[in-house]
């Protein structure tokens, strides 16, 4: 989920993330027969555009700013190059030499796939995502702090209105819903991780006010801090 947008990918497919966003993620096929098993692959902006560069990939024709996430189906070419990544872990001393053959391979078939648009936004380091991308860092080190949108569009050398736009089009939320989910996000995380009571926990991430925390910490998880951490500590399975 992100903000209210529903992204749903099963074995056969995978997700692909341009910027980093908060998002709430849940598990709903797993069992002890067949177990849930993923791997995660950071991209590296810096050696995708070396390879746009070393294996002459045109840029799209599309180049307006999209979602920070994307679901597509995994092609045979770029699933064999995933595997023989993986498997790599079997031979150690061999992950230094083929492991960046492997995933040079994977940035490749990303690029040529139905995806590869995005990558080139992740290469792009002065294009409009990479601004947002700036204005996200940004938000996530100053979340606790008063939200004044002209400096936000200062750090990302952008005008409020472009921002305000292209944040929009790249989070599925504007500037200020992004930190008040970064705040209630970190909240929850306190009060679960720490056992700290929400009014502490509130003040923690920047809300002066209990009422209004408790107010918006329901409407985005669905029940007040007290009811909301009773549930998922009921969820949370009883060490082996």
């Amino acid at each position: 989920m992100l903000n209210d947008e529903l992204y749903q990918y099963d074995a056969g497919g995978y997700l692909i993330v341009s910027v980093e966003v908060p998002i709430a993620s849940r598990v709903t096929k797993a069992t002890q027969a067949n177990p849930y098993l993923c791997l995660r692959i950071d991209l590296d902006p810096v050696q995708i555009a070396a390879l746009i560069l070393d294996a002459g990939i045109p840029s799209p024709a599309d180049c307006a700013v999209s979602r920070a996430l994307a679901v597509a189906q995994t092609p045979a070419d770029l699933l064999d190059a995933v595997v023989r990544l993986a498997r790599l872990l079997d031979f150690p001393q061999d992950i230094n030499t083929l492991a960046p053959l492997a995933m040079r391979e994977i940035l490749y078939r990303l690029l040529k796939g139905e995806q590869g648009a995005r990558l080139h936004q992740i290469a792009a380091t002065d294009g409009r995502t990479q601004r947002i991308s700036h204005a996200i860092r940004w938000l996530k080190k100053h979340y606790d702090q008063p939200l004044r949108i002209e400096d936000i569009a200062r750090e990302a050398h952008m005008s409020t209105s472009s921002l305000h736009h292209h944040f929009k089009a790249v989070t599925a939320m504007s500037p200020l819903q992004y930190q008040k989910q970064l705040r209630l996000l970190e909240a929850r995380r306190l009060m679960l991780s720490q056992d700290v009571d929400a009014a502490t926990a509130g003040h923690r991430v920047g809300y002066e006010s209990p009422s209004q925390f408790g107010r918006e910490y329901a409407r985005l998880f669905g029940a007040p801090p007290a009811r909301d951490l009773r549930r998922l500590r009921e969820q949370i399975p009883a060490p082996f």
